[in-house]
């Protein structure tokens, strides 16, 4: 059985936590130190001004307020850690996928081709899309013909006229969008491989590395593939 570390749990998991968490003692009075801090008061307080009723009732009503703040906030985290641990095994389910994000930058691997998709506001009577190595030199297009409103898919095997399979790296992706009366350029989507995730603080984002573009928010993924 695989070890566990207690430091990362979702290291298992093929996940990073970025939280960077620490154990912080516990310095806060608490109801057993309380307790004898006001049984020590009583017995030496000044017999001839003794506490009055309403100061000690005051004293028990303020410590408990604040020990119910307390309790809400320990169960506010133990909540933020079953959702962050909940988050952990969605992300988990994650690597290894395929993602469609916003990008005119697609990644050409040494296997496979650059596909990806064209979004559409409204129809179109011919949407080409273009794709340029580095240098800005045209190494592909694909004309898609007419296109209703939404996503347009292309696809490109990343070979030459001869066959020949062209550098793996990466592309710049545009789409030229004809609607007869106007041309204008499409908004790109590029379909990237999830390389790992990494757990954000509360209340932040998963961010995932993908393969040759590097890290991009889970909130920026249109669809796993």
């Amino acid at each position: 059985m695989n070890e566990i570390d207690t430091k990362n749990p979702f290291s298992s998991l093929g996940l990073s936590n970025a939280s960077g968490a620490k154990t912080k003692e516990n310095d806060e009075l608490g109801q057993a130190e309380f307790l004898e801090l006001m049984t020590a008061q009583l017995r030496f307080q000044d017999p001839l001004e003794p506490m009055e009723n309403g100061d000690f009732l005051g004293q028990i009503a303020q410590f408990g307020t604040v020990s119910g703040i307390n309790e809400l906030n320990t169960t506010f985290n133990s909540l933020n850690s079953s959702f962050q641990s909940n988050q952990a095994l969605q992300a988990s389910t994650l690597v290894g996928r395929k993602v469609l994000v916003p990008s005119e930058t697609g990644y050409l691997g040494a296997i496979g081709g650059l596909n990806g998709s064209v979004e559409l506001e409204q129809s179109a009577q011919e949407v080409a899309v273009r794709v340029t190595n580095a240098s800005g030199q045209l190494v592909h297009q694909q004309l898609l013909g007419a296109q209703p409103k939404g996503l347009s898919n292309f696809a490109w095997d990343g070979l030459d006229s001869t066959g020949a399979p062209f550098p793996a790296g990466q592309y710049s992706i545009t789409a030229e969008v004809n609607r007869g009366t106007s041309v204008s350029a499409g908004s790109i989507l590029s379909v990237v491989d999830v390389e790992s995730v990494t757990i954000g603080k509360a209340g932040q984002d998963l961010t995932l590395s993908v393969s040759g573009l590097g890290n991009i928010s889970m909130a920026d993924v249109r669809k796993i593939l």
